[in-house]
């Protein structure tokens, strides 16, 4: 088996997976809501306007930042979108624990006993010295 072949496999197990599943179903969910993606729209005008408006310090502009924050809320305090993010995370963290045994493949550890590495890192890179 190539490795392309192993990876059009392993691109087969993902999608076979429960956590990929509800992330596809949540993301057709999000592209189905028509409040949300409404919400969306009425984001993407405001965000627009707003750059129009440039580095411009007034009424208007704090205005336009006022809505694109409020429109934000709404938008990522929506069911489907808490759904979609939720089942991201869980299908974004399987790909970490892909990667982490590739990863440690390439770098000469036995296939058959890596486990996924973890770490707790919190996400900001400003201080890393290098990722794991």
């Amino acid at each position: 088996m190539t490795i392309l072949e192993a990876s059009r496999k392993l691109g087969e197990a993902i999608q076979s997976d429960e956590r990929f599943i509800r992330f596809a179903k949540a993301k057709l969910a999000n592209d189905n809501d028509k409040n949300l993606q409404e919400k969306i729209g009425e984001f993407n005008t405001v965000r627009m306007n707003l750059e129009r408006a440039g580095n411009e310090e007034n009424e208007k502009t704090d205005e336009l930042r006022k809505k694109l924050r409020d429109v934000y809320g709404e938008i990522m305090s929506s069911e489907t979108m808490l759904e979609y993010n939720n089942a991201k995370a869980e299908v974004d963290a399987m790909l970490n624990d892909v990667n982490s045994v590739i990863l440690q493949c390439v770098d000469g550890a036995e296939p058959s006993t890596c486990e996924p590495i973890h770490h707790d890192c919190g996400g900001d890179c400003g201080s890393c010295g290098g990722c794991h």
